[in-house]
């Protein structure tokens, strides 16, 4: 049997450079290469569009349009692109169109940008 090698043990990059995953809450979940998804739980048809809550479950968010036609899933997109401060082509729609609880899949942002916009406006 050959010999070990003696050398520097190599780290994945990815564990070098990223915080630890349990320091985020776990309704938000980095998706390779450089996008976030987000768990939502929308509140349409309120007077005013605003992040009510940021919790371990889902993030919740009050939208100002009526959920019809999908109304309240562009206001959805909308509203939380400019929360994140991302374009509009950048957050999408993952799952749940039809239902209260959404994935939004937001494109070539860090989870901390996404993190501290939420934590900002949430407050």
């Amino acid at each position: 049997m050959a010999p070990a090698k003696k050398g520097k043990v190599k780290l994945n990059s990815a564990e070098s450079t990223q915080p630890p995953a349990n320091s985020f809450p776990s309704c938000l979940r980095p998706v390779p290469p450089s996008s976030v998804a987000i768990t939502i739980h929308a509140k349409p048809g309120s007077k005013s569009a605003s992040i009510t809550d940021l919790s371990e479950e889902a993030v919740g968010v009050q939208i100002d349009a009526p959920p019809k036609d999908g109304e309240a899933n562009a206001a959805l997109l909308d509203y939380m692109s400019s929360v994140l401060g991302v374009k509009r082509r950048q957050v999408s729609l993952g799952s749940g169109s039809r239902s209260r609880d959404k994935v939004l899949i937001v494109e070539d942002v860090t989870i901390q940008g996404v993190f501290d916009s939420l934590s900002k406006a949430s407050k």
